[in-house]
């Protein structure tokens, strides 16, 4: 049976849906890189279009495109596209981008257009990889325990468009994540790098009123 870990924080439920159709044999962990480990050598960083063209702008990509390519053989990076999608940046910035991936980190690029081409991908591959048994996927390298630094900075990290660099702006103005919930679109703006449209960004997303889809 072919075998794939997941990681835990995958949210393409759908995608994770037709691997179990499949007959994919799927284990859940909280990776150290990556999205799906195929096989001991290759692991595939999964994003939508939105989320690819988000992590050039706030230079998370290349971070994360050289953890991969240090922790694994065969790295990719699997773009999932989006019908009638309006793009952020030109298409000589996505282009650049990609090749950058494969000349100075040897991350193969692939594209799928609906998470049905994307679950065949990953079993494709996974099937390719593991016809030799000592191949079978196995975590690379171990997750380490951050500090209260480091979990402020992933936090605030994960907010749109907010990279490491900005991170760290706003805890050296804010000095707490309190301090920035409680910020005004005009005090964030006050942070190098945060201009008015990231600065209501932001603030739309930190005092948004949940609504629950279910």
């Amino acid at each position: 049976m072919v075998k794939i870990i997941i990681d835990n924080r995958e949210r393409n439920f759908e995608l994770i849906e037709i691997l179990e159709e499949y007959g994919v044999e799927l284990e859940f962990s909280q990776l150290p890189v990556g999205d799906f480990i195929l096989s001991k050598r290759v692991c595939v960083e999964r994003k939508t279009i939105e989320d690819f063209e988000n992590s050039i702008m706030n230079n998370r990509l290349f971070e994360q495109m050289e953890r991969l390519s240090k922790s694994f053989e065969r790295p990719f990076l699997l773009i999932e596209e989006k019908e009638n999608y309006e793009h952020k940046l030109k298409p000589n910035s996505i282009i650049g981008a990609i090749i950058k991936c494969f000349l100075e980190f040897k991350v193969q690029v692939l594209f799928s257009k609906t998470p049905e081409e994307s679950a065949y991908i990953l079993k494709t591959i996974a099937q390719k990889e593991q016809e030799e048994k000592e191949n079978e996927p196995r975590i690379i390298g171990t997750k380490k325990a951050y500090t209260e630094e480091e979990w402020q900075l992933l936090v605030l990290e994960s907010l749109p468009e907010v990279g490491p660099k900005i991170a760290r702006n706003l805890l050296k103005k804010f000095k707490s994540i309190r301090r920035i919930a409680n910020a005004s679109i005009e005090e964030l703006m006050q942070v190098e790098k945060i201009g008015k449209e990231k600065a209501k960004r932001i603030y739309e997303i930190i005092n948004r009123e949940w609504k629950d889809s279910e």
